[in-house]
């Protein structure tokens, strides 16, 4: 059953048409990879995804809702979260303190979860937020100032600072850009985990065809705006139009 279904969406900057015409079907509890050549649209669509755009045409929906037309936090209450190309952490914080700004809000004395609306006791919280930071392998460095970590280990907090928000949906964009090979690696097994013990469905824009054929249960490419193949990353590796619109640029 899809969770996230996208039909008809074409978005125009001026003369350039950035997406036509895309249609995108994710699964539940799937890994699906969004990839392409530069400026193939990749990006649009996920700011389209998360409300930052608004198409000129087309509809989003997630689990039956429509996505168009609400705000970003709107979207996040939804049950859609976003890691960013750059981990998006505060740097003057401390791991822990990092993970609990989005994992509660304080309303007339009730802590509540934002985006789900189950009200818990402070103590239910706390035990959370450290439950999640040891799901990531980051526990050990709770008291650590997030500016001082390594690029490995703000990508596991900005993961722990969605997770904390119990997300249906995540959307990572190149959430290995800029890393070492080890780093790529720990990031693919966290991934891994994160999938298979949450039953989070995942949507993942990414470069690199190591992470997406380690990931990816089935792939979407994009040529200028326009979807060319859903496959399967069995299907996807050689076939003649991914080759054509990659232009040597990937080894897929």
């Amino acid at each position: 059953m899809a969770i996230l279904q996208v039909k008809g969406i074409n978005k125009r900057f001026g003369g350039l048409q950035a997406l036509g015409d895309v249609n995108l079907s994710v699964e539940e509890n799937s890994v699906h990879a969004i990839i392409g050549p530069n400026g193939a649209g990749k990006s649009t669509l996920l700011n389209v995804l998360v409300g930052k755009l608004i198409p000129d045409s087309g509809s989003v929906m997630f689990d039956g809702q429509s996505v168009l037309g609400r705000k970003p936090h709107e979207i996040n209450q939804l049950g859609i979260s976003r890691v960013f190309q750059t981990p998006e952490i505060f740097g003057d914080l401390t791991v822990f303190e990092n993970v609990m700004i989005p994992c509660f809000a304080k309303r007339d004395g009730a802590f509540k979860m934002n985006g789900i609306g189950d009200v818990k006791k402070e103590k239910d919280i706390l035990e959370q937020a450290e439950a999640i930071l040891d799901d990531v392998s980051m526990l050990d460095k709770r008291h650590m100032h997030s500016a001082s970590l390594s690029r490995g280990d703000k990508r596991r907090l900005e993961m722990a600072m969605c997770l904390v928000q119990e997300p249906r949906l995540l959307l990572l964009d190149e959430p290995t850009a800029g890393m070492a090979r080890a780093d790529t690696n720990n990031t693919i097994d966290l991934l891994k985990e994160i999938h298979e013990k949450r039953d989070i469905t995942m949507a993942i824009i990414e470069h690199d065809m190591h992470v997406v054929f380690s990931l990816a249960e089935r792939i979407t490419v994009l040529a200028q705006g326009t979807p060319l193949v859903e496959e399967t990353p069995e299907n996807i590796k050689g076939h003649p139009k991914v080759r054509e619109a990659y232009l040597g640029e990937a080894q897929v």
